[in-house]
């Protein structure tokens, strides 16, 4: 079991520091804005932290009720079962297992771009969620390295820790851009002029200040914010290679996401340090500063393949090596009692082939007939391209409940979900196919 509860203990009392912080920022925040907003002196800053206490209160139970399904629904995730993806599945069962966990639930976006996360405050909703191009790129090797990093997520509480962490954060970001956006619109500087001296230059050095802090909040909330997170990454990592006993697919899955140049569309600022690498920061491999929510690609990618074991004893070792410095792993940890060695890879196969091999049809067209068309073996960089993308599209629609039904003449239909007709003809040879019966919507 890897789940730490000297790491758990320690993220609650990160929690307990980053909220204290951010607390800070966000009271003073509304103090100003509210003093420089209303002019009411004192009486204004206090309605103006009320305000603010009010906001944090709101998203914070969102998030507590809501915001794993909410950040599940804007990336377009689908919940999948075995039957979709039977090698994603099974994967995530063997690293709940290794980890002592309950089951997650397992969903699939339709995204090209590789990359994955978890999310969940409690056993019943913990999700691991990761792209169709992930599925579509990586080998089992890989994708259990990817899965059992976030499931590392979820047994050390990071997710929990992460889900408030970004909920103190958005509520300090969205006072600000809501003095700034007042100020412009109602004109805050017209306030002072018509006041009398002394008050005008109160008003003056607290409408500086707001802005001040307006501009500077948001910014030493994410620092805060942030390097913390860079540790939990680290951590996930080792994790990860104890879990599987093979840091290599880890390391290559992380060189794999980090080399694609594909847009995560679904990503945006409260959503990227979900991912197992920010893919807001996909510019350069070792791209990092104080603003990144994760480590640099090739010091992780270093480190993992220097571990000559796979236990945490071994990533201390080689973080240490790369690094200089000493791993930020708890005690618990490092007090195994027997070291863990590396295991041998699995075969190399595409994980994409698990629900889908030599099932490679077409994109359906919207029509209510389905259509299809055969493949070929061609081996060029254009070709294997449009294998991928269509490898992408195949894992998404049978998330989406598609069945596929394979011709005699080599075709390879997909047929959607509530297709209309009991039968349907193959375009290339005419043969009349049964709709199968999930399929078959009586009209």
């Amino acid at each position: 079991m890897i789940a730490m509860w000297e790491q758990i203990r320690a993220n609650r009392r990160k929690s307990v520091s980053l909220f204290v912080g951010m607390g800070i920022i966000l009271c003073l925040l509304g103090f100003v804005a509210g003093w420089a907003l209303t002019g009411a002196g004192p009486s204004g800053g206090l309605a103006g932290v009320v305000i603010a206490l009010v906001v944090f209160f709101i998203l914070t139970l969102i998030s507590r009720f809501g915001g794993s399904s909410i950040l599940l629904a804007t990336t377009g995730a689908k919940k999948v079962d075995h039957n979709v993806h039977p090698q994603l599945y099974n994967v995530v069962e063997e690293m709940a297992l290794a980890a002592g966990h309950p089951m997650p639930k397992v969903y699939i976006m339709n995204e090209d771009a590789p990359n994955a996360f978890a999310t969940g405050r409690k056993p019943e909703n913990f999700a691991i969620a990761v792209t169709a191009g992930l599925l579509a790129r990586l080998n089992r090797d890989e994708l259990q390295g990817v899965v059992a990093h976030e499931m590392s997520h979820i047994a050390n509480r990071d997710v929990s820790y992460m889900t408030y962490a970004g909920v103190a954060l958005g509520a300090v970001t969205l006072i600000s851009h809501f003095f700034l956006r007042s100020l412009w619109f109602t004109g805050g500087s017209r306030r002072y002029r018509s006041s009398d001296s002394g008050g005008g230059q109160a008003q003056i050095v607290f409408i500086i200040a707001a802005l001040v802090l307006a501009i500077l909040g948001p910014i030493l909330a994410q620092l805060l914010y942030f390097a913390i997170s860079r540790k939990r990454e680290y951590l996930a990592d080792a994790s990860a290679a104890r879990l599987t006993r093979y840091p290599e697919g880890l390391a290559s899955a992380l060189e794999k996401i980090a080399g694609s140049t594909q847009e995560l569309k679904a990503a945006n600022k409260v959503t990227a340090p979900m991912f197992i690498i920010n893919p807001l920061k996909q510019k350069g491999m070792a791209a990092s500063n104080l603003s990144s929510t994760h480590p640099p690609i090739d010091k992780r990618v270093a480190i993992l393949r220097a571990m000559g074991g796979a236990g945490y004893d071994s990533y201390q070792q080689a973080f240490s090596t790369v690094t200089g410095n000493a791993a930020p792993l708890p005690a618990s940890a490092l007090s195994e009692s027997a070291p863990v060695s590396q295991r041998a890879a699995f075969v190399a196969t595409s994980s994409s082939a698990a629900p889908l091999q030599g099932q490679e049809p077409p994109p359906i067209p919207q029509d209510e007939t389905p259509q299809a068309h055969g493949f070929g073996g061609g081996r060029s960089l254009a070709e294997e391209r449009g294998s991928t993308k269509r490898a992408v599209n195949d894992i998404f629609l049978r998330a989406n409940n598609y069945a596929f039904v394979l011709c005699d003449c080599g075709v390879k239909i997909k047929v959607p979900p509530n297709f209309p007709k009991p039968r349907f003809q193959c375009p290339r040879c005419g043969t009349q196919h049964r709709t199968p019966s999930s399929q078959f919507r009586v009209a």
